[in-house]
């Protein structure tokens, strides 16, 4: 004889709701209320990563473009200073200036320069004084014209460079002829020209034309 299950009832609350579904709506209710209560509290969740940080704000000074140049800084290596002009031989002599003063023919090297030879006693060498005591100051950085006094008393040396204003000029005592006999002088007034590269180009007379003209010229070429 078959045995019969009386079916089992769901039990239910008063109503005729779940007891479980009465309770997922207590809890969805106390929520809603507390999110009521309380509405700063979502505003107030930290970002466990923090606030949005600005990287170019934050970056350490002195980071950045490491080619960079700091400012004020000067770029490249300092300048080489320029070579010292070779001295020639031709102005590899010292001497003594009319006052005393110590003279190196060296410290005109790179430069054409003109050595004037003359003596105190001479008309030829005073007729070419004043043609010398114009252009001389003039010319002076570019082609120095130095005088060599020789054959005669340093008074009278002086004397002569008093009378003819060539005191803007250099003007050796030679009067011992040192220089004379070195570069084979033998006659007043010679006039000895010598270019940048230290060659003898012209040694002889020169009249004050010839003189201002080829002094001139050597001055464009040096620049």
């Amino acid at each position: 004889m078959p045995l019969f299950r009386r079916p089992s009832r769901r039990r239910t609350g008063p109503g005729g709701r779940s007891p479980c579904r009465r309770r997922a709506g207590t809890a969805a209710a106390l929520v809603a209320a507390l999110a009521a209560a309380l509405p700063g509290v979502a505003s107030c969740a930290v970002d466990p990563a923090g606030p949005p940080v600005d990287a170019a704000a934050a970056a350490p000074a002195g980071t950045g473009d490491p080619t960079a140049t700091p400012t004020g800084t000067p770029t490249g290596a300092p300048p080489t200073p320029a070579a010292p002009a070779r001295v020639p031989d031709s102005l590899r002599f010292t001497g003594t200036t009319l006052d005393g003063k110590p003279f190196a023919a060296a410290d005109l090297a790179g430069r054409p320069v003109v050595l004037w030879f003359w003596a105190p006693w001479c008309a030829t060498c005073a007729s070419q004084a004043w043609t010398v005591a114009e252009i001389a100051p003039q010319y002076r950085d570019r082609v120095p014209i130095v005088g060599v006094a020789g054959l005669g008393q340093r008074t009278a040396m002086r004397d002569f460079v008093t009378e003819f204003e060539l005191g803007g000029t250099l003007q050796l005592d030679d009067a011992a002829g040192k220089l004379w006999r070195r570069f084979e002088v033998v006659e007043q007034s010679t006039f000895l020209i010598i270019d940048r590269d230290g060659k003898v180009i012209h040694q002889g007379f020169l009249d004050g034309e010839d003189l201002t003209r080829r002094v001139a010229a050597l001055a464009t070429q040096a620049g």
